[in-house]
């Protein structure tokens, strides 16, 4: 009951330094639940937020891969080796199935395109998936295509229907052939001609807006292969790399037991690309390296960014609290050299000391973990679109982060307070 009068009489004397003790503590937490929430879960957000920019797996026959490897070709180059329309859907059949977001097969041609305002000869055209109703060997069905691997692009008018004579152009293509919605463009091939109605027009921002997009079947009739498809690309959700990633996308076999099986039951983009090489017969996946590398190196810049907030916030309230906790003993000095003469141990004295400094870091974190959770929601909302999840284990290590901020904080002051001689001191008053 003493101790507790003490601490009473010691807050109502001192009520604005101790507030502003427990402000500096209450911003110091704010601030490091936010940055800690967000570093921990910037991960999830940052590999949602790069996979709406299309693909980050690409798949495409071996003869062709390796060639592409060895003469360092682009996708551009006519396509020599075709994959089975119909082994495509078993990329959802896979260990990481479910981290498969979208996926697309592709085949390009070249074709002729007319129209009443004017022709092209040589024009690239790409037969792809809209919104294509799959069947999965499991028994279930999935819907795939480029409605939602292209995402980004903005389209003035509909996308096709796979089953359709339809197609939509490029910006740039529909300015040099004057098309727009509800116009008609013929494609001619040496075995035919076809002619479609343009659904849409869109803008990608790439070389994709010099070229036209068809039905899948429609392109495979005008180039003479049938069921037959060049590429495929697909989006999945992964894990950020790491040395071990690395290492096993360079060569599986080279791994050790235990590291293939963390490797493989972990969403790399490796892994993932390992297993679609598993399920469809003579196809290579080979990552999209800019999308897996700009995810590494983002996700690392961002946490390294964050935990040095945090590591600042932490320095500048050791010393605001070290600041503001000497000068309020130093005030005091009088009233403990008095407990002292009555008989009070250096060891009790402590232990008022450690108590008015819980119970300031108490209520400072608690206000601070309220303040830094909605701070990392809003941080989350504004940049990323979505909520922050926060984990147990960020309150866990922020209350010993604050714990081991204010014991250093006091710990000067404490040793200066030991010191006290109470004849002297109270001499002095």
């Amino acid at each position: 009951m003493f101790l507790l009068r003490l601490l009473y009489r010691s807050f109502t004397r001192q009520l604005r330094r101790r507030s502003l003790i427990a402000l500096t503590v209450a911003l110091c937490a704010s601030i490091c639940v936010a940055m800690l929430g967000i570093v921990l879960d910037v991960g999830d957000k940052l590999n949602a937020e790069l996979t709406t920019y299309g693909s980050n797996i690409v798949v495409q026959p071996k003869a062709d891969a390796v060639v592409s490897n060895l003469y360092e070709t682009d996708r551009d180059t006519a396509p020599t080796a075709y994959l089975d329309e119909s082994t495509i859907p078993k990329i959802k059949t896979i260990f990481w199935a479910y981290n498969i977001v979208d996926f697309t097969a592709t085949l390009k041609g070249s074709v002729k395109a007319s129209s009443s305002g004017g022709e092209v000869d040589d024009l690239s055209v790409t037969g792809t998936w809209f919104n294509k109703d799959l069947s999965l060997p499991t028994g279930e069905t999935t819907v795939a295509g480029v409605t939602t691997m292209r995402s980004w692009w903005t389209l003035k008018g509909s996308w096709p229907a796979d089953d359709a004579d339809q197609a939509v152009v490029g910006s740039n293509l529909a300015g040099r052939l004057g098309l727009s919605a509800g116009d008609t463009v013929t494609l001619t091939t040496p075995t035919g001609s076809r002619p479609l109605t343009v659904t849409g027009v869109y803008t990608s921002g790439d070389d994709d807006d010099d070229t036209l997009y068809a039905p899948l079947a429609v392109v495979q009739e005008l180039t003479g292969h049938t069921g037959q498809v060049d590429q495929v690309e697909v989006k999945a959700l992964t894990t950020p790399e790491n040395d071990l990633s690395r290492k096993a996308a360079q060569n599986p076999a080279i791994l050790s037991s235990a590291d293939w099986e963390t490797w493989y039951c972990t969403a790399y983009a490796s892994s993932i690309a390992y297993q679609i090489e598993e399920a469809i017969p003579g196809a290579v996946a080979k990552q999209v390296r800019q999308v897996a590398a700009v995810e590494g190196n983002v996700l690392e810049k961002t946490q390294t960014l964050m935990i040095l907030m945090t590591a600042l916030s932490l320095v500048a309230a050791v010393l605001a609290v070290a600041s503001l906790t000497t000068a309020s003993l130093v005030e005091r000095t009088g009233e403990f050299a008095l407990l002292k003469a009555m008989g009070a141990s250096s060891a009790s004295v402590n232990r008022l000391i450690l108590a008015e400094t819980a119970v300031l870091g108490l209520v400072g974190t608690a206000v601070g973990a309220l303040v830094g959770s909605g701070l990392a929601q809003l941080i989350g909302r504004i940049v990323f679109g979505s909520s922050i999840t926060m984990r147990p284990m960020v309150y866990v290590l922020v209350v010993a982060l604050i714990s081991l901020v204010l014991l250093v904080a006091t710990a000067s002051s404490m040793r200066s307070i030991l010191k006290i001689q109470p004849a002297t001191a109270l001499h002095r008053r």
